[in-house]
């Protein structure tokens, strides 16, 4: 009785210090010891000469692995030129960041693992720490963050060294709790788009049919930052058929590539990457975009969640990285493609 009576104190002692634990496992963490290796891998592994899906060129790609534990989830990506090639910097559904060095020859380099200083919860669950979305302003270098299931968006300074200001916009306030900010981006002319992963267009007026209702999703524009531009105006965004938005990004023209993400049974991935035209980036107005590529299998394909571009020799290049959801199944991929229209 005596062992049991004690059981009890703890397991309120630890309610009462931590109210918002359910019994789960705590969140993992990265630690500071940071260790990453990049293995090669092909877009068709029947074909190494096969390059070419839809408008994109493969130009190479990485599985990505690490023996943290806390390493994947990654769900936004950012990519900035260096002086060895790129810098990298992933951040996962789970507030775990992870930045490295990466050129021509694909091995990772100066890698660093770090954590959000700061979130919505404490981050004992993933709810507290489920970071989807990310912004970089490349000037100031600060970072903007959209949390999906508390339907907010946080700023930090450069380098996420701490936590500036917060934000839970009414519009997004009624977004389902795990379709909410998915994709997020800073326009060229500093205006910021957010678009929900599940929460449809409810319009009276809509005038499409209720199959076109149920595949578009509210989207928002920011006049500037998030965090103190006050209300968004709306417009929508309409996926390529059955698939969900799941990143986004800004062209130096202001039209977006968009990231969409399929699923099927039994476990199978796609994605699809559509661009939008800038002028249909705007208030009140449904934006379709030009499907650019499908890739599915039988090409290497994963749970694709992050979208970035580069700009090299002239070209447009396209970064895409996926979420493995911690799963033996999946891997972290990093895909490089140049967009040919």
């Amino acid at each position: 009785m005596r062992r049991l009576i004690t059981v009890l104190f703890v397991a309120v002692s630890v309610c009462a210090i931590v109210p918002t634990w359910s019994g789960e496992a705590r969140l993992d963490l990265l630690g500071t010891r940071a260790q990453l290796t990049a293995t090669r891998v092909m877009l068709d592994r029947s074909n190494p000469r096969h390059v070419r899906v839809g408008g994109l060129t493969y130009l190479g790609g990485v599985a990505l692995a690490s023996r943290d534990p806390a390493f994947g989830g990654f769900s936004s990506l950012d990519v900035t030129p260096a002086a060895t090639g790129n810098r990298f910097t992933m951040l996962s559904d789970g507030g775990n960041i992870v930045q490295f060095d990466m050129g021509p020859d694909w091995l990772p380099h100066r890698v660093v693992f770090k954590n959000l200083p700061a979130g919505p919860g404490i981050g004992w669950e993933k709810r507290d720490r489920d970071s989807e979305s990310m912004a970089i302003d490349p000037v100031t270098g600060k970072i903007w963050v959209g949390f999906e299931d508390d339907n907010s968006i946080w700023r930090y300074t450069a380098g996420f060294a701490r936590y500036e200001a917060r934000v839970m916009p009414e519009a997004m306030r009624k977004w389902p709790s795990n379709g909410g900010p998915e994709s997020m981006a800073r326009l060229p002319d500093g205006r910021f788009v957010v678009i929900s992963e599940e929460a449809h267009v409810r319009r009276p007026d809509w005038s499409g049919s209720d199959e076109e209702r149920l595949h578009t999703r509210q989207a928002l524009i920011f006049a500037g930052d998030p965090t103190g531009a006050g209300g968004p105006e709306r417009f929508a965004y309409e996926p390529f058929g059955r698939y969900d938005p799941s990143d986004v990004n800004a062209l130096p023209n202001g039209d977006l590539l968009v990231l969409d993400r399929g699923f099927r049974l039994p476990f199978t991935f796609s994605a699809r990457i559509s661009r939008v035209a800038a002028r249909d980036v705007a208030a009140g107005r449904i934006a379709r975009g030009r499907l650019i590529a499908t890739i599915d299998a039988p090409l290497i394909h994963d749970n694709f969640e992050g979208i970035d571009t580069t700009v090299e020799n002239g070209a447009t290049i396209v970064w895409i990285v996926s979420d493995d959801n911690q799963m033996f199944l999946q891997r972290t991929l990093l895909l490089k493609f140049r967009l040919d229209r």
